[in-house]
């Protein structure tokens, strides 16, 4: 089996290469042109692609993967931006069309809990979708394109819903990469929201390797919620990673205000996971 995987040199896109290198699969890295190289993967070869002005054949270039895992999308973490919609939208669509139309079998795209909006509780892949902010409404809106494009010419699709994810070489303005800076820089506080939030959070190899189990399935599985299923607050999870790494830092918990493009409380349910791929964790 040969799996392509597009965003490869990304934050999610290192850990799923890594994933697929363990499990002795055959890989096909794609890269933007200006990405940084990637090195270390004796089982994947290297494609430069550009998603907003793709080669012709490009399907052909990257060897006619069996599998490709789609990580791609610019404009992050910019979720509010028209760019989502206006402009990534229909690249992303023209992109994977061109690969169905040229023989590609099977897709598994990762989608975003944005798209469930603003609804609470545990979010399940039965429910209606209501993105309230650009990136949400994109992402869902491309899964809609698709499922139309499934009638006329079929393939299988992985729709995975990421949630929260964390981990070594994430953007350097989430949380816990600001949270580690603060406290290497020796400042006394860390300044956050109330901290009240419930989240689910789940460390990124552990997605890589969920996303890799759902790739090897080759199924219609259609969306699955790729989550821990436990609701933890930020203020825990704050307070238990400067417990882990030792560090000095307080929490300076109502500094900020609350996210206005989240609920409270929401988090994934992941039983038609487990009931996919077994034990998530």
């Amino acid at each position: 089996m040969r799996v392509a995987v597009t965003g490869a040199s990304g934050f999610i896109g290192r850990y799923v290469l890594a994933e697929l290198e363990e499990r002795g699969v055959e890989c096909v890295a794609l890269v933007r042109p200006s990405s940084e190289k990637i090195r270390g993967h004796a089982r994947c070869s290297v494609v430069e692609v550009d998603l907003h002005s793709p080669p012709p054949k490009a399907f052909e270039l990257m060897g006619r993967p069996d599998v490709l895992i789609h990580l791609a999308w610019s404009g992050l973490p910019d979720y509010g931006s028209l760019h989502h919609f206006e402009n990534e939208l229909p690249v992303q669509y023209r992109f994977l069309e061109d690969l169905i139309a040229s023989g590609l079998e099977t897709l598994v795209i990762a989608g975003t809990c944005f798209e469930y909006g603003m609804q609470s509780g545990s979010l399940s892949e039965s429910m209606a979708v209501h993105p309230t902010n650009p990136y949400g409404f994109a992402k869902d809106s491309l899964r809609r394109q698709l499922e139309y494009l499934k009638a006329v010419k079929p393939f299988q699709l992985a729709w995975a819903r990421l949630f929260y994810l964390h981990g070594d070489g994430q953007f350097e303005k989430s949380l816990l990469p600001q949270l580690r800076m603060a406290a290497e820089s020796g400042v006394p506080h860390f300044n956050m929201s109330g901290g009240e939030q419930l989240r689910d959070y789940l460390p990124v190899a552990v997605a890589a390797r969920l996303l890799v189990s759902l790739a090897l399935m080759e199924k219609d599985v259609g969306v699955v919620n790729v989550c821990s299923g436990i609701p933890i607050s930020v203020r825990n999870l704050v307070e238990e990673w400067i417990k882990q790494n030792e560090w000095s830092i307080m929490p300076n918990f109502g500094h900020y205000d609350y996210p206005v493009y989240e609920s409270m409380a929401f988090w994934g349910d992941p039983q038609k996971l487990i009931s996919l791929i077994g034990k998530t964790t």
